[in-house]
């Protein structure tokens, strides 16, 4: 797909929070380009589920139903230490109009917003990269490379990406949706500042012999966390934190092909290592592991940008916050992020509202991580907190798949305050 040099706004990243806030710009009538230096959506990925505001905000943009189809419905979450039951919360007693989550790859999701950015008259610009940008009195002009597989060797071929040409792309407004590692907060200058110490997780995702249930089940142990994410009838998904014995990379990265390495039951060492925390974390798991077809070891350090933008460049989604992968609220928190922003640009370019609207979008989501992250507000217990969830309030907030007032009710319900 070639770039156009002007267009009202660059979407940089096209993960889920990136296409969704395209697809909302582009529906909203506004000219929209988005580019990815990837070379296609993620193949296997490790965000998995969908909060219920998330469902509503998908389902007004008129795509959830298709979601319902390749989904695991979520229901609760139960709490555990050791062999016992500590706490839960139901999302099915929620009053809203979606009172569930739902568990699925993230290539699913990202396959079907791709197709609704086609219908919407957008298509993505893969192996496309910022290289640099620059705000001027009128927008923000954007450096962009268009990368190629360049390949070298005789014998046997290796392929490195290489940048072909640049051209330069004037938008009214940026959008950075490019993850972790963004190339928009980086040229912004903008700190990705530390909120909290490193967390180092080994997944595995495998096959049970049982149901795996519509219950998401963690572990809070004395100094560790764990999740047992059920996403199909069989199919699960493990996350244990560990103490690093290597140092991985910084951020998980999705991995672009769909080939997923199968490790037989008995024969891998990956198997033997899943019994063994199995038994040593969730002893009354009784759901037989059959075969793990997939794990990894990854890191999650929890961040915040300094400010979520400046001028007329904007970020959103993991490119401004990144947190655990407990609860998978980073992901989720960026839609409502994308909506929002989607609504204040709109207002600006169609109705010549004020800039303000686009720093109160900043200065409001930042503050919300804030509080999330405990350095404004946070969770504080009242006296109907079992001892239990009084010594366990920070770490359940972030455990809670769910977000906002549904959020806040849920940690009501287990005595936890959130302000």
């Amino acid at each position: 797909m070639s770039l156009k040099r002007e267009t009202e706004v660059l979407v940089v990243g096209a993960g889920p929070v990136g296409m969704f806030t395209a697809l909302l710009l582009a529906r909203g009538g506004i000219e929209t380009q988005i580019i990815d230096q990837e070379s296609r959506t993620a193949g296997h990925s490790y965000s998995c589920a969908l909060h219920p505001r998330t469902i509503k905000l998908l389902n007004e943009a008129g795509i959830a139903s298709t979601l319902f189809r390749s989904s695991r419905r979520i229901d609760s979450v139960g709490y555990y230490q050791g062999a016992s039951r500590r706490a839960e919360v139901q999302l099915s007693r929620l009053f809203v109009p979606f009172p569930f989550a739902l568990a699925l790859p993230q290539s699913n999701l990202e396959d079907l917003l791709e197709a609704e950015l086609r219908r919407a008259g957008v298509e993505i610009s893969w192996h496309h990269r910022l290289n640099a940008l620059e705000n001027h009195q009128h927008g923000a002009r954007a450096s962009v490379d268009r990368l190629a597989h360049t390949g070298h060797g005789y014998i046997v071929p290796e392929f490195e990406l290489t940048v072909q040409d640049s051209v330069e792309v004037d938008a009214r407004f940026m959008v950075g949706a490019d993850g972790q590692h963004s190339m928009v907060r980086q040229r912004l200058d903008t700190p990705f500042e530390t909120a909290g110490a490193p967390q180092f997780f080994v997944v595995f995702e495998g096959e049970a012999a049982k149901d795996s249930g519509h219950e998401v089940k963690v572990v809070l142990d004395d100094a560790t966390d764990s999740v047992m994410w059920p996403l199909s009838d069989t199919r699960f998904r493990w996350s244990f934190q560990v103490a690093p014995a290597t140092t991985p990379d910084e951020f998980p990265t999705k991995e672009r092909q769909r080939m997923v390495v199968i490790e037989q039951a008995g024969e891998e060492d990956s198997l033997h290592r899943l019994q063994k925390l199995l038994s040593e974390r969730a002893p009354w798991f009784d759901n037989p592991v059959q075969q793990v077809v997939w794990n990894a070891q990854v890191q999650f350090e929890p961040r915040l940008a300094r400010q979520f933008g400046k001028d007329l460049c904007w970020l959103v989604g993991d490119a401004a916050h990144q947190t655990g992968p407990i609860g998978m609220q980073s992901m989720n928190i960026g839609f409502r992020e994308a909506a929002h922003l989607a609504e204040a640009l709109k207002h600006i370019l169609r109705d010549g509202k004020a800039l303000d609207l686009v720093q109160r979008y900043g200065h409001e989501n930042w503050y919300q991580w804030k509080r999330l992250f405990g350095s404004a507000g946070g969770a504080r217990p009242t006296t109907a907190a079992s001892d239990w969830v009084r010594q366990r309030a920070p770490r359940i907030l972030s455990s809670i798949p769910a977000s906002g007032e549904e959020l806040v009710e849920l940690l009501n319900r287990l005595g936890i305050m959130f302000k």
